[in-house]
């Protein structure tokens, strides 16, 4: 069989001398297959049933074209698997061997196995979770996003104690409001929230204020101009940008992430929530509320708190892409959350340090 060798660009060729090679590389597999079935006796039989010539054009036929790229893959995935059942440990070593350089040559000459990468350069830049260690002077970051009700914040103050760093939420803006010379209200806050919590329903973030005209004038004339909303995300992305040069830490909400992004600092992405029946309930229950009252304030405040992030980072709060991690904390509940963002931070089974 011949096999054009312009059928793909992804195939990476310099004409007969690339072709000799990918028929070499098929044989490879095929050999490596038999070796495999005569040492393991696999009940499952070979991957490659067919004689050694028409199962060398089906690889190739496969690797230059990158739709059927995964049939290739799937093939040399359970060769391996097999492989590694090998009880003679010689023949292991040896059939490993061969698998592995067949792996790299795979990525060398095609698109099989994962050779293209998908990546977005200038994020993977600020994610340091892989790459703040490289980066003179950087800070472990973390960017916490969350829905009502899912536990987000006793996650977040818990991972910061857990990684002994600082936590910033409400702290943050009792130093803008200082700034700013005005008091914590629902026009300053967040997600359109006020700062002081309801007495009744502490677990309630929000509630509604009445201002007079002359008073929202005085607010207006106060940040020249700007509302109070905006005065505040302005001067706290200030603040975050100066934090981030000087110590780690953990900041819930604010719109974080991409202040961050935006700014160039390394940092890394959470997303936390639960299904909203979960949430529900654990927020009637905080707030002492019943159900029916539960869910309108879940929300109303999930509605708040995507109208603040789309408005302000043109991204849509809660889309998984948007961030670096997502979790169900209703998997895990709030210790095994903060357990399982820890050990995935530190790369390691074991979160407490060393």
């Amino acid at each position: 069989m011949k096999i054009d060798t312009q059928l793909s660009g992804d195939v990476i060729m310099s004409g007969e001398q690339s072709m000799t090679e990918l028929v070499n590389l098929a044989g490879r597999i095929y050999d490596l297959d038999e070796r495999v079935y005569k040492a393991t006796g696999s009940a499952l039989g070979r991957v490659f049933y067919r004689n050694r010539e028409k199962t060398i054009d089906e690889l190739l036929e496969n690797m230059c074209d990158t739709s059927r790229a995964h049939i290739i893959r799937n093939e040399f995935a359970l060769i391996g698997n097999m492989a590694r059942t090998i009880p003679n440990r010689d023949v292991y070593r040896e059939a490993m061997t061969e698998y592995n350089e067949i792996v790299h040559q795979l990525r060398a000459l095609t698109g099989t196995l994962g050779k293209r990468e998908i990546i977005n350069a200038t994020e993977a830049r600020l994610n340091s979770f892989g790459n703040a260690k490289a980066i003179v002077g950087a800070h472990k970051i973390i960017c916490i996003s969350r829905s009502y009700g899912a536990g987000g914040d006793d996650i977040g103050f818990g991972l910061a104690d857990k990684l002994k760093i600082n936590y910033y939420d409400a702290e943050i803006f009792k130093t803008v409001s200082k700034r700013l010379e005005a008091e914590s209200d629902e026009e300053m806050s967040d997600a359109n929230f006020e700062l002081s919590q309801n007495i009744k329903n502490p677990g309630l973030s929000y509630a509604t204020e009445h201002m007079t005209l002359k008073a929202r004038m005085a607010r207006f004339n106060r940040y020249h101009g700007l509302s109070a909303r905006d005065a505040l995300f302005f001067t706290q992305s200030e603040l975050l940008c100066d934090l981030a040069q000087k110590e780690d830490f953990v900041v819930m909400g604010r719109c974080a992430d991409v202040i961050m992004s935006n700014n160039h600092i390394p940092h890394v992405s959470i997303y936390i929530t639960a299904p909203f029946k979960l949430r529900a309930q654990r927020m009637a229950e905080i707030n002492d509320v019943d159900m029916k009252q539960a869910v309108k304030q879940l929300k109303q405040v999930d509605r708040r708190h995507a109208s603040y992030y789309n408005f302000y980072t043109g991204r849509k709060w809660g889309n998984a892409s948007n961030y670096d991690i997502c979790i169900n904390s209703a998997r895990y509940g709030i210790k095994g959350s903060i357990e399982f963002i820890a050990n995935v931070l530190n790369g390691t089974g074991n979160s407490d340090e060393k």
